[in-house]
């Protein structure tokens, strides 16, 4: 990576450690969509590498990543991203709103990481009606990780 000890601003969505079980089996047809939109487990593991390249040179969020487990990191997104797209996935990380206590994230910190993770899904060619998916299903997320 290019800058691992920097890989911060995705504790912001995401979380990382282990608290909170998000867990779906696997699905067919119309639930399947967005995991296979997203090219299932191996997409969302390369989705998550290149965000994660993002947000270290990112100069608004990396410091919030300071210090981070990257490969913790690495694979609790990918979990859970997994998980929210109805993939096979489980997600056993921490919930938002105890990983980002005392982070004090700013809207535009939220904002930046957001931008990020739409850069590295467009760079991975994942269509846009599945980055609005994708999406819908992490803004839930706004509030445990802003109200601290």
């Amino acid at each position: 990576m290019k800058n691992p000890g920097s890989l911060l601003i995705l504790v912001f969505l995401l979380g990382v450690g282990g608290c909170q079980t998000l867990s779906k089996p696997a699905n067919t047809g119309e639930d399947a969509a967005l995991y296979q939109a997203l090219g299932e487990r191996s997409g969302i593991a390369t989705i998550v590498t290149d965000l994660m390249y993002r947000i270290a040179d990112d100069k608004r969020i990396a410091f919030q990543f300071k210090g981070l487990d990257v490969t913790r990191f690495h694979r609790n997104l990918t979990d859970l991203l997994c998980a929210l797209a109805n993939g096979p996935c489980t997600y056993t990380g921490k919930g938002m709103r105890e990983v980002h206590s005392g982070m004090d994230i700013t809207a535009t910190q939220f904002n930046a990481l957001v931008e990020d993770l739409i850069l590295a899904m467009e760079a991975n060619q994942v269509p846009t009606t599945a980055q609005n998916e994708l999406l819908a299903k992490l803004a839930p997320m706004y509030d445990d990780v802003r109200d601290q």
